[in-house]
């Protein structure tokens, strides 16, 4: 091993609003606050950190020419709840509602992509 893994790093323009959602998605809570700097420490101890790039040009997933710069995958036991309580804090749904419900895909206020995946559908373990 050459290292442990401290934080997972997410550029946006407006950083406090990014990490309140990961807070509302994640749990946890905003336990670094600086101008351009705010770290989600979620209730296992992982980090999700937001920092301020004025020029941050949001990814243009699912669009094939662009990229998705960096996706999460969450694990949910209620994929139709964790919808209901995703887009009410902001995310926007990517993929449009199909008869498969173990997997979809929604962006972030800033753009970023993040899927929640059905915990009945997972085969390895996590």
């Amino acid at each position: 091993m050459i290292g442990r893994l401290r934080s997972i790093v997410l550029d946006t323009r407006d950083p406090r609003r990014l990490a309140e959602f990961y807070v509302g998605l994640v749990g946890g809570a905003v336990t670094t606050e600086e101008h351009d700097w705010y770290v989600v420490t979620d209730p296992t101890g992982l980090r999700i950190a937001c920092q301020l790039s004025p020029g941050h040009e949001p990814p243009r997933f699912p669009d094939p020419a662009g990229s998705q710069q960096v996706h999460l995958d969450l694990v949910v036991d209620d994929p139709v709840e964790a919808e209901r309580l995703v887009l009410a804090i902001g995310a926007e749904r990517v993929t449009e509602p199909h008869p498969e419900s173990d997997f979809r895909v929604y962006r972030d206020p800033a753009g970023h992509p993040f899927c929640l995946i059905a915990r009945a559908a997972i085969t390895a373990p996590e």
